[in-house]
């Protein structure tokens, strides 16, 4: 966390919050990024042209920052591919059991008091809290 700065943090997180809420006021839809991607597997009429814009435009967002001037952190991956490939399977099976995933629950539901939402969000923390700590000091990394 070397490069963390409070302003930078607000500025995204009120970038991220403005997104969920545009999109929630102009098209009454949450801001999950697992169902706007799992809405794509088998799309209802006319529903796939707002999804694909949405991720075109979450992907091309950190382009965009660097144009502008912004630098692109370094990405280092330190965990091995069996462990990569686990905790990506574990998270897409959680998202399927909790009905969503962090993005539509906890910035959406939760800033809707969903109290499912607000329990959800509350798991997939503890959930994160707990395997971090298993991975890094009872597994070993």
């Amino acid at each position: 966390m070397e490069n963390f700065t409070p302003l930078s943090a607000l500025i995204g997180g009120a970038l991220i919050g403005f997104a969920a809420a545009i999109l929630w006021v102009s098209d009454g839809r949450v801001a999950g990024i697992s169902g706007i991607v799992g809405g794509l597997v088998n799309p209802a009429e006319g529903d796939a042209g707002w999804r694909i814009a949405f991720l075109v435009g979450l992907c091309a967002a950190p382009l965009v920052y660097w144009t502008a001037g912004g630098g692109l952190p370094s990405i280092t991956i330190t965990g091995s591919v069996p462990l990569l490939l686990g905790g990506g399977l574990l998270v897409g099976f959680g998202t399927r059991l909790g009905g969503g995933c962090t993005s539509g629950h906890g910035v959406c539901g939760v800033s809707r008091l969903s109290p499912r939402s607000l329990v959800a969000t509350l798991v997939f923390m503890a959930a994160g809290f707990a395997a971090t700590f298993a991975v890094r000091h009872i597994v070993g990394s």
